[in-house]
């Protein structure tokens, strides 16, 4: 077993010093003092034993839990004959996982092409996009994200693309108002947009939701004006929205589908872009034209088709619904109980985000739910609402604890001086 032999103290110097500064440094600032140690289901413990219950999940990575038992016996069996693989080969592995997606994606896409990671995914997504419709432009959402990578980035809020000078070329990559039928006619109106793309639940704007008949809205105006839709999942898929999709609950049928992050179980990193026959067409022509070393990595394909046979067993379907209904229930009555301070819910089975009144109020809640045990973060867009992204698995005990702890921060949040007066 593996014994590192280091200090938290000494843990923080050395992120300061050799990894990431401002980060490290922020985190200390917002009172967050964590350095991750023991992980098991949905709790989290700090390097000194401190209990977190995990309600961020790292956006859905962790849908299963942490070290789930299935998963890491199926790693573990897969080692015994599995590595990395080549890439330019066909494998079991891949041939599996991709059978896998096909069968449990929308009917209107076909082919898988597999990435490390949801960025990579993203950029797979516009490049097959460009592809098949021969035009450059790209829309996406005001105050999106999708990623850190190269044509990723530039789809998303400034904040992301701006330190980098990764905002695009001008023209290029446009941006519209969520839940605004008309801007988006007039992006693709032109005819020059390659492509769409769209979370479902927007995560880092703080999961507002699609209004009645938007995201319909919106693939009927792609199909009018020969773009394609990207549907971004990675972290309203998986089983999260009560669907494996959430597109699903939309009827939409997308051009494309990208899912990440829980795909890997929280063990192995692994992503996927699943393309429609006009999209993948270019791997008819030349199968070689994108190629990701890590894409597709063997044993991360074997992890991948567990998660994907876990995440769609009817007993986790179903308590999917009863962990959103109950969850729903509790924090409606914390809601009454503090109607000026906690104002509203934002749900698609357990994709929540907690608003509140004020601006940076989430980061006041998040501050409270850490010291009483539970990690929650504050949307990076919208500081007045809190992600809380509960796992799939979650029982009537954890979720009784959780609402406690939930009130009784949201009790001390609301008593500050900063908002009475």
């Amino acid at each position: 077993m593996l014994k590192v032999k280091m200090s938290k103290s000494e843990v923080l110097e050395n992120s300061i010093k050799s990894w990431n500064p401002g980060k490290t440094r922020q985190w200390q600032e917002d009172g967050i003092d964590f350095v991750m140690g023991e992980r098991r289901g949905y709790y989290v413990f700090d390097m000194h034993g401190k209990e977190l219950m995990n309600l961020h999940l790292n956006g859905g990575t962790f849908n299963l839990g942490h070290r789930n038992p299935e998963i890491i016996e199926t790693l573990k069996d897969a080692m015994d004959e599995f590595d990395i693989g080549n890439h330019h080969f066909p494998s079991i592995g891949r041939a599996m996982l991709a059978e896998s997606l096909d069968r449990s994606t929308p009917k209107s896409v076909r082919y898988s092409i597999f990435a490390a990671g949801g960025s990579e995914a993203i950029d797979a997504a516009i490049k097959c996009a460009r592809y098949a419709t021969k035009r450059k432009k790209v829309v996406s959402i005001q105050n999106g994200y999708h990623g850190h990578s190269g044509l990723a980035v530039s789809l998303g809020h400034v904040r992301y693309s701006g330190p980098f000078l990764s905002q695009g070329e001008p023209g290029l990559f446009i941006q519209v108002p969520f839940n605004d039928l008309d801007s988006m006619e007039k992006a693709l109106s032109y005819e020059d947009v390659a492509c769409v793309v769209i979370e479902t639940v927007p995560a880092t704007y703080g999961f507002p939701m699609p209004e009645e008949g938007y995201l319909m809205g919106v693939k009927q105006l792609c199909e009018k004006y020969g773009s394609l839709y990207v549907a971004d999942e990675v972290q309203t898929g998986l089983m999260r929205s009560g669907k494996l999709w959430g597109i699903e609950h939309y009827d939409v049928e997308p051009d494309i589908l990208v899912t990440a992050k829980g795909l890997s179980g929280g063990i192995y990193p692994i992503a996927a872009t699943v393309v429609s026959e006009k999209a993948g067409g270019w791997m008819n022509e030349d199968g070689l034209a994108h190629i990701s070393t890590f894409g597709g990595a063997e044993l991360g394909c074997i992890v991948a088709t567990k998660v994907l046979e876990i995440s769609q067993r009817p007993e986790v379907v179903k308590n999917v619904e009863y962990v959103s209904r109950y969850l729903r229930t509790g924090l409606e009555q914390i809601k009454q109980r503090y109607p000026d301070y906690f104002v509203g819910i934002r749900q698609l089975g357990v994709i929540m985000g907690l608003e509140f009144r004020e601006k940076d109020a989430a980061k006041d809640v998040m501050r409270h739910l850490y010291n009483n045990g539970v990690w929650a973060i504050y949307s990076m867009l919208d500081t007045k609402v809190l992600q809380f992204k509960p796992g799939l698995l979650l029982d009537k005990a954890y979720c009784d604890e959780l609402l406690e702890r939930c009130e009784k921060s949201i009790k001390e949040a609301s008593q500050q001086p900063a908002f009475i007066n």
